[in-house]
């Protein structure tokens, strides 16, 4: 490998599964795989990758019980086809950095003490990410490792906008509004302006619709409210996440089902959301293809639109109008009629869509009158995880 080109891996780990890509390149970087393990934890997985180069591309199924047993996987197969001299650095996908972290970090000892001091934040995500460092640094003790964080793009929310209606002394042991799904923000702020000839002025709102779910208003380029809050939990209806729920829910099933703490959490995290709905799939295209004859599949899609909808004119109005929306995530980009059933009704605030467009999920899928631009933008998360870690290890000692 020429001095100039360094490789890049980036792991990106979900609640059951680990994506991961493979980044080379000096002043500018390209992706030259792509691999995931799917269904970890379940009885049925696959391990797959995608390469530029073809002799490289496996899909194959695997069962793996948790992350720990994924990641070992993932170590193999890097190992297997290249020299860990030809990596630069691994980067990581770490969902909450607290009050502390919003910036790339290099992963130190301490770093890793310190994410584990952040575990209870959010005890759904931490503990695997960490695991998955670790791992790393256990087989590879000397290749650099860097943490993004997926709270980096909503750290200078205006302060109304952090704080939660709670005694203020929990503020100080930083219970806020964080927001997440950044690392996919971040990248949907630099296409917009790489679409818009590098304007990032105006009123925003970007809609990660996926398993997770989300939505962020964007002024001038700079984040000023979102959907999530102290953990991914809050916000809208997600595949298997409740959303915002009335807090009182706590109290009455732990007098009326005896349902300790430990057990609503599982609820509001694995069970609920459109599964919960449903109470059959937390796949939105399996209850698009029954909600004919399901009522319950039905109304859980109408739910997940409503909600959306509510948070796009909460959000124009914090705005004080609204210039662009932008779709994204599993949903965003794939699913016309979630669109149109969204959009369905906000001519008040300028949107009109376009239904040729938005059915063939054009890039622009409102009309040409609009006087809200509609666009449809796939996100990259690992492609900002690579940035991230390249300005990182080019970064100058003690900078």
């Amino acid at each position: 490998m020429t001095p100039d080109i360094r490789r890049i891996l980036t792991i990106n780990a979900g609640s059951s599964s680990i994506k991961f890509a493979l980044f080379e390149g000096g002043e500018t970087i390209r992706r030259v795989l792509n691999g995931k393990i799917e269904g970890i934890g379940f009885q049925e997985g696959r391990f797959a990758v995608k390469s530029l180069n073809q002799g490289e591309n496996a899909s194959r199924p695997l069962v793996a019980r948790d992350h720990t047993v994924a990641i070992v996987v993932v170590m193999d197969w890097v190992q297997e086809r290249m020299e860990t001299s030809g990596l630069a650095a691994v980067g990581h996908r770490v969902v909450h950095g607290g009050p502390n972290y919003w910036e790339p970090q290099r992963i130190t000892p301490e770093v890793i003490g310190a994410l584990k001091e952040l575990s209870p934040f959010d005890p759904e995500h931490m503990p695997q990410e960490i695991g998955l460092i670790e791992a790393f640094r256990r087989r590879f003790p000397d290749l650099p490792q860097v943490a993004c964080f997926d709270t980096a793009f909503h750290h200078e929310l205006p302060r109304v906008a952090r704080l939660l209606p709670i005694p203020r002394r929990y503020e100080a042991k930083g219970v806020r509004r964080y927001g997440f799904h950044g690392l996919s923000y971040s990248y949907l702020m630099e296409e917009l302006a790489r679409l818009s000839a590098g304007k990032t002025e105006g009123r925003t709102i970007l809609a990660h619709l996926g398993n997770g779910a989300s939505l962020a208003a964007v002024r001038d380029g700079r984040s000023i409210d979102t959907s999530m809050a102290f953990t991914p939990a809050a916000g809208l209806p997600m595949s298997t996440r409740a959303g915002d729920l009335d807090p009182g829910l706590v109290w009455y099933l732990a007098r009326t089902e005896n349902m300790m703490p430990r057990e609503f959490n599982e609820m509001v995290n694995r069970e609920s959301g459109l599964l919960g709905m449903s109470e059959t799939s937390a796949d939105l295209r399996e209850l698009l293809d029954r909600e004919a004859e399901d009522s319950r599949a039905a109304e859980a899609i109408a739910l997940f639109c409503y909600q959306v909808k509510k948070w796009i004119g909460a959000f124009a109005a914090a705005l004080g109008g609204l210039d662009t929306i932008v779709f994204s995530g599993g949903i965003g980009e794939n699913a016309p009629l979630i669109r149109s059933r969204i959009c369905e009704g906000l001519g008040f605030l300028g949107i009109s869509l376009d239904a040729e467009r938005n059915e063939g999920n054009a890039p622009v899928i409102s009309k040409e009158q609009s006087a809200v631009t509609v666009r449809v933008i796939p996100t990259d998360e690992e492609v900002m995880i690579a940035k991230s870690v390249r300005a990182v290890i080019d970064r100058p000692p003690n900078k």
